[in-house]
Order: C-alpha cells, then sequence, then structure tokens
C-alpha cells in the first residue's frame, strides 16, 4: 500500500500532462486546418510578388466561414492530378482542373487533408470568376470582352498561352480561373483548366519573413 500511495501522484502527473499535450494537438490541428497556419513559398510561380523562401501566414477563417475568393487575391489550392491537358483531350464545354488521386477512407483523407501529408499546393492569383468569359489574347488577358488591369504584373511581363488549351474559355460556376504573376514561369489554369472552389485552402495574408517585407501581400 506504502508503495501504491508514492506511485500514485507520479501517475497522476503523467496523466495531467498527458492531457495538455494532446489537447494542445488537438487545439493546434483545429487551429492549422480552420484559421491559419505558416507556410514557406517553394516555386517562382509569383516572383516578384512571392520569392522563394519567403514565410507567409496563410487565412483559412474565409474557406471556413465560406467566403469565396475575389478576383487579384493571392490563394492556396491543392494541386490537379494532372498539371497539363493537351488541347486534343481538353473539353472546353467543362474546362475544370482534374483530381483523380482523392483519398478513400476517413484515415487517410484526415492525413491527406488535415494533416496535409503527401500534399502539394500551389499558389497563385484568382483572375476571373464563375461565369465569366476569359480570353488570353495578344499577349493580355480580357474579361468579358475587357482588358484587364493588372498593376501587380512586374514590367515587361506578358500574358501567352503558354502552350495550354484554357485561354478562351467561360469559367464554370463554381470554379475560378487562376495564373501566377511570372507568367512565363507558371503552371495554372491556362494549362489545367480552372479550380473548384471546393479545392481553394486558403488565402495568402502577411508575409513574415524576410523581416524588411514584413506586412500584408497584394
Amino acid at each position: 500500500m506504502q508503495n501504491q500511495s508514492k506511485l500514485n501522484p507520479v501517475v497522476k502527473e503523467i496523466l495531467e500532462w498527458s492531457y495538455c499535450i494532446i489537447i494542445a494537438i488537438i487545439l493546434a490541428i483545429l487551429v492549422r486546418y480552420f484559421i491559419g497556419t505558416p507556410t514557406v513559398v517553394k516555386q517562382p510561380s509569383m516572383y516578384p510578388t512571392l520569392q522563394q523562401d519567403q514565410r507567409l501566414i496563410l487565412n483559412k477563417l474565409d474557406k471556413t466561414l465560406g467566403k469565396a475568393p475575389d478576383r487579384g487575391e493571392i490563394i492556396t489550392f491543392e494541386a490537379p492530378s494532372t498539371s497539363f491537358i493537351p488541347a486534343a483531350e481538353a473539353d472546353l464545354n467543362n474546362p475544370v482542373a482534374k483530381y483523380e488521386n482523392e483519398p478513400k477512407n476517413w484515415f487517410s483523407k484526415f492525413t491527406y487533408y488535415v494533416l496535409e501529408i503527401n500534399k502539394t499546393s500551389y499558389i497563385k492569383r484568382v483572375i476571373a470568376l464563375p461565369g465569366e468569359h476569359i480570353k488570353i489574347e495578344n499577349n493580355k488577358v480580357y474579361i468579358n470582352g475587357e482588358e484587364l488591369q493588372e498593376t501587380y504584373l512586374r514590367d515587361g511581363i506578358i500574358t501567352d498561352a503558354l502552350d495550354g488549351a484554357f485561354t478562351d474559355i467561360i469559367v464554370p460556376e463554381g470554379t475560378i480561373f487562376v495564373m501566377g504573376d511570372n507568367r512565363g514561369q507558371s503552371t495554372d489554369s491556362r494549362r489545367f483548366g480552372c479550380i473548384p472552389l471546393e479545392k481553394v485552402e486558403s488565402k495568402v495574408a502577411i508575409r513574415f519573413w524576410p523581416f524588411n517585407l514584413f506586412g500584408k501581400v497584394e
């Protein structure tokens, strides 16, 4: 009995710490999935707006509240399973990106969508919204027949078709058309089609590294 009484406080403390750790992990997962999370820029497709190795804070609250992204916003989304659809295989009546590697059971869905293990995401800018006619012609972007003024692009940047099939389409309902600011080095909707809104993960909110560029990203 004496040994048991000495052991109980130790066991109790271990259990208390275990509960605290489990609660902290659950809270961290909930915040990451529903509110926001940090990330690192890994590709040059948004240069010079975003550069490789810069650190960002992503806002996931808009998605949680069901708010669709606006034109001009920089977002992250799940990468399509097919990054390039040849013109011969493109369905221009339904120009939507393909997602064919969806996880099947609850555990794989949890690790993929919540923990984001083995998941690839892209960072791009929203260019056209559901129901709009987007046309890329003469190195310019037209929305419903009017040239899109893209003040965020650096001087000298042009928008060509990039061998993509989806350069003169109506954006289907429930989807958006996205492109990178570094138009010549961006795999985007020109090549793989429009992104379903349910595949949008977050909006880029703040750049916190490097410190001299700290602030809102536009």
